[in-house]
C-alpha cells in the first residue's frame, strides 16, 4: 500500500529540467540520492549539455550505488551534507533533498550561497519537501549529527497527522525506525520550510535579490534563484503558473488526507 504516496522529487521532473535548461546550468550538485531516480534524469541532462553531476549522500540506497557504479561521469560524494558541499566548486544549480530539518537545511543553503558569490555564480537552488509534514515540522534522519541545542524533542516511532501540530501516539505518518519526527510542529527554527524562509530573510537584510518559488504538491518544491541573474525572467515564467496555487495545493491536501486514512486503515486491521 505504500506505494500509494507519490513521493520523490521525480514528480518534478518537468518543472526541475526547464528549470535548469533555462539557468543554462550544467554542473550539478544534487544533495540527497537515495534510489537515484532524480540522480539518473539530472546525470542524463547532465550529459546531454556536457555538464556534471556530483551526488552527495553517505548511505543512499544499494540501487544507487549499483547504477553510480557503471556512470563515471557522477562523481559520488559518500559524506554528510555539511561536511561535503564545501569541497565543491563552480556549481550553477543545488539540487537539495537531504535530511529535512532547520539546522541542515539552513546550513545547505548557507554553503551555497556562499559558495555562489564566491565563485561569482547566480544561486539556483531547488528544494523538496518544503511543504507539509516537513515545512513547520523538523525530521532527522541522523539526529546524532545535529548540535544539542538546534535538536528538537523527537521520536522514531510517532506519527504525525494534518491539523494536528502535536505528536500524541504513534498512528499517522511516520519514520518507522527510518526517520525522527519533532514532537511539535511550528515555531522557531523548526522545519525546511522556515529555514528557506529564514535564509531569505538574512540575504534579503544585507541586499540580496532572491526570488523564491513554492510548488505546493507532492510534498512541494521549493526554487530559490537570484532574481538578478539573466535567466530569472525565463525561470519565473516557468515557475510561476505553479507558484502557490490554490488548486494544487488543494488537490496535494486531499491526497495527503486519502493517504492518511489508508494508514489508519492499515493500522486497525493490524491492531
Amino acid at each position: 500500500m505504500s506505494s500509494l504516496l507519490i513521493h520523490s522529487m521525480t514528480e518534478f521532473s518537468d518543472i526541475i529540467l526547464r528549470v535548469l535548461h533555462a539557468a543554462g546550468a550544467r554542473t550539478l550538485a544534487e544533495v540527497g540520492a537515495e534510489f537515484g531516480g532524480t540522480s539518473q534524469q539530472l546525470a542524463a541532462y547532465a550529459q546531454a549539455t556536457g555538464g556534471s553531476l556530483t551526488s552527495i549522500d553517505p548511505c543512499p540506497k544499494q540501487e544507487f550505488l549499483d547504477w553510480v557504479a557503471s556512470s563515471p561521469s557522477v562523481d559520488h560524494v559518500a559524506a554528510p551534507s555539511l561536511e561535503a558541499m564545501p569541497g565543491c566548486k563552480d556549481i550553477d544549480a543545488w539540487v537539495i533533498d537531504g535530511d529535512h530539518n532547520y539546522y541542515t537545511v539552513s546550513n545547505e543553503m548557507r554553503i551555497a550561497g556562499e559558495l555562489a558569490k564566491r565563485d561569482g555564480k547566480p544561486l539556483l537552488a531547488l528544494l523538496h519537501d518544503v511543504s507539509w509534514p516537513c515545512g513547520r515540522r523538523d525530521f532527522y534522519y541522523a539526529p546524532d549529527r545535529i548540535p544539542a541545542e538546534w535538536l528538537h524533542p523527537h521520536s522514531f516511532d510517532a506519527g504525525v497527522t494534518l491539523d494536528n501540530p502535536a505528536v500524541l501516539d504513534n498512528r499517522g505518518f511516520r519514520g518507522a525506525g527510518q526517520f525522527a519526527v519533532a514532537l511539535h510542529e511550528g515555531g522557531p527554527r523548526n522545519g525546511v520550510l522556515t529555514a528557506v524562509e529564514d535564509f531569505l530573510a538574512e540575504e534579503r537584510a544585507k541586499g540580496a535579490d532572491l526570488a523564491f518559488a513554492f510548488v505546493p504538491a507532492v510534498f512541494g518544491l521549493g526554487i530559490v534563484f537570484d532574481a538578478t541573474a539573466p535567466w530569472a525572467p525565463e525561470v519565473a515564467q516557468i515557475v510561476l503558473p505553479y507558484h502557490d496555487n490554490a488548486l494544487i495545493a488543494s488537490l496535494e491536501r486531499n491526497r495527503l488526507r486519502n493517504y492518511l486514512a489508508v494508514i489508519d486503515w492499515q493500522d486497525r486491521q493490524a491492531a
